[in-house]
Parts: structure tokens; C-alpha cells; sequence
């Protein structure tokens, strides 16, 4: 098995972090890397694995240096370094005085002295951007991972933007490597993104947990929302852990009221249409020297914060009226299909808590 060679507090609790930071099958790849959570932080770790000539090592040296912050924003400022470092210790196995450096000049303040990190207090991380998102954006991931999401998924992302929204627990299954499905990880948390003061309070967090194994199950079973990308195939039968399971592009969920959503319809189809649009414009005044300033990772998280809001702010002028009642117009108005999203809507409603009546009439046949 894993096992933690060297660490730096020797008294923090480690437990489990040994699985988190090499994914379950990284024997059959070159090198990865993982973000993942433990306790109220948030990790990012580089695997690599070298072919040696070592019965004891089995013919192979596989090792993962990595780091805790309670900053997921952080994390990837370290990439390189960490990438560096782990090829180090595959080299020159038990030399540690570049990670001592590093961690002496990086070191902050943990949640407590004995190093245990406790769960009263609470995480900031980055989807809590209702508040402050936007100049930490920049550092959290590469250029292209919001593109390549869009990409990947198509159509898709309205379907797994719905979920988002109704903070759902989402778990995403991808064979190794795992690094780039935990930007999918991010970009799906990215989807839910709300910037109207006063708005659910008493709505879960959706959580990013990145890798998580079958040591994480015990903590899963308490979690109401999370999204989370696992290489262990065993979790597909675990139905009472997720809401929704992601398998390459294909979206599914168990849950029969659910299964309404994964359908796209017009509105999702015009909504597409209008973030390649915007995109396509984008690219056009980059290439004519216009405009440097903005990106396609703005533009993508911009695009459903906006839609968002505009969900949000009407729902809750609606709530604010005499007769509280949500119409079809109502529905177009906020880019919704008034038939196709009609239980999403009526979902949402029940999420967050919001006093409406819904008289959209839901059709006897179709």
C-alpha cells in the first residue's frame, strides 16, 4: 500500500492523505497530477513513476509530493515546483532540504496548534464567489480549462448547470490520469456561481472535493452537496453516495424526478448557441488586436453568473409580490423553457426556499 515517507509539521494528521494524493490505478501512467480536500484544506499533489531495477520496488519507484493550504486559490501557484520536486525524489530518494525551504518560507498559520484540522470552522473556497471571486481567478487553473470543459462535455454542461444549481452531489468517474478531471471537478462548481447578495443562506455549499476514494466513503454518507471525481469504478453501484454520476460525457442520475433534467431543450439548446456565440466573438477580437484584456475563463464564468442572477432576481421579485405567482412570460423571461424546465424550476423553488407559485401548466401529453 501507500504509505507517507516524510512530512512537514510531523504532528499534523495525515490520515487517509496517502490515498488522496496518488489516484487508485496511477501504476499504469508516467506522472499526474491531483488536487483534493482533507479536512478544511484543500491539497494539490504530483505523482510520477519511474521504471527502476529494484526487485524490491517491484521494478518501479512511484512517488507523490504535495501540499495542504486552506486556500484552494492557491495551490496551483506550486505546480511547477511540486512537478520539479517529485522527479527529485525519484532521483535522489530521502533528500528533503528543498521541501524544508519551501515549506519554512511558505508556512502560515494552521486551524490549531497540534495540527489537526478541525471541522467547526468554516472553508472559504473559491465558488463561494458570491462575494469575492474574481481577481484570485487567475491563478487557480491553466489557461484553457474552462474551453476544454465546454469542449468535452457540449450540450451537456446545461444539463450538469441545472444539477449545480439545485446543489446536487455530483460524482464524476474518469480512469487516471485524474488532474484534468478535477479542473472538470472546479468547472462544474463554477456552474453554480451566484452574485446577489442575501440569496441562500441556508442553501448547502456546493463543495468541491475533488479525488475522493473508498476511503472517503464514511464522509461522503454525511454530505448534502459535493462535487467530486473518483477512478475507482466501484463507486457506480454505491448509489446512496451521489445524486448524479458522470462517466466519460455521459450525465445519468437514479433518482426518477430527477431524470427530467437530462434532457436538453430549446432553451438549453439557445443558451449553447449564445456562449459559442460570445465565445466566437471573443476569439474574433483577439485575433483583430482588440481585446486582450478579457479571456474565455471570464467569459464562461461570467455567462452563467448572469444566468444566474437573472433566475435569482426574478424569483425573488416574484416573491415580493401581491400574488407571488411565476408565469410562462415569467419563465422565458429568465431563459428557461416554461414546459421543458418545469421541474427544474419547481426544484429550485424547494432548494432555495423561495415562495412561489408556479402556474405553468404541465402538459397532459407531449
Amino acid at each position: 500500500g501507500n504509505m507517507v515517507e516524510w512530512c512537514l509539521p510531523q504532528d499534523i494528521d495525515l490520515e487517509g492523505v496517502e490515498f488522496k494524493s496518488m489516484a487508485s490505478g496511477s501504476h499504469k501512467i508516467q506522472s499526474d497530477f491531483i488536487y483534493f480536500r482533507k479536512g478544511l484544506c484543500f491539497g494539490l499533489a504530483c505523482f510520477a513513476n519511474m521504471p527502476v531495477e529494484s526487485e524490491l520496488e517491484r521494478g518501479a519507484r512511484m512517488k507523490s509530493v504535495g501540499i495542504l493550504s486552506p486556500s484552494y486559490t492557491l495551490l496551483y501557484r506550486y505546480m511547477h515546483f511540486l512537478e520539479n520536486q517529485v522527479r527529485h525524489q525519484l532521483e535522489m530518494p530521502g533528500h528533503y532540504s528543498h521541501l524544508e525551504a519551501f515549506y519554512d518560507d511558505k508556512k502560515g498559520v494552521l486551524p490549531d496548534s497540534k495540527g489537526t484540522l478541525t471541522s467547526q470552522q468554516p472553508v472559504h473556497w473559491l465558488p463561494s464567489i458570491h462575494r469575492y471571486m474574481y481577481p484570485e481567478m487567475k491563478i487557480t487553473h491553466p489557461a484553457g480549462c474552462m474551453s476544454q470543459f465546454i469542449k468535452f462535455f457540449g450540450e451537456q454542461i446545461l444539463v450538469l448547470w441545472k444539477f449545480a444549481l439545485l446543489r446536487k452531489r455530483i460524482l464524476i468517474f474518469s480512469p487516471p490520469p485524474v488532474g484534468v478531471v478535477c479542473y472538470r471537478v472546479y468547472c462544474c462548481c463554477c456552474l453554480a456561481n451566484v452574485s446577489l447578495p442575501g440569496l441562500g443562506g441556508t442553501v448547502p455549499e456546493s463543495k468541491p472535493f475533488f479525488y475522493v476514494n473508498v476511503a472517503d466513503i464514511e464522509m461522503l454518507e454525511t454530505e448534502v452537496s459535493y462535487v467530486a471525481c473518483t477512478t475507482e469504478k466501484i463507486f457506480e453501484e454505491k448509489r446512496d453516495l451521489y445524486d448524479v454520476y458522470v462517466d466519460n460525457q455521459n450525465v445519468k442520475t437514479h433518482h426518477e424526478h430527477l431524470q427530467p433534467l437530462l434532457k436538453i431543450n430549446n432553451a438549453d439548446k439557445e443558451k449553447y448557441r449564445r456562449l459559442n456565440d460570445q465565445r466566437q466573438m471573443l476569439m474574433y477580437s483577439q485575433e483583430v488586436g482588440e481585446d486582450c484584456s478579457s479571456c474565455e475563463e471570464d467569459l464562461f464564468i461570467l455567462f452563467f453568473m448572469e444566468q444566474n442572477n437573472r433566475i435569482f432576481q426574478t424569483l425573488m421579485e416574484v416573491s415580493a409580490s401581491q400574488d407571488k405567482t411565476l408565469t410562462a412570460d415569467h419563465a422565458r423571461g429568465m431563459g428557461l423553457d416554461p414546459q421543458g424546465d418545469r421541474s427544474f424550476l419547481m426544484d429550485l423553488l424547494e432548494v432555495y426556499g423561495i415562495d412561489v407559485m408556479l402556474v405553468i401548466d404541465n402538459p397532459c401529453c407531449t
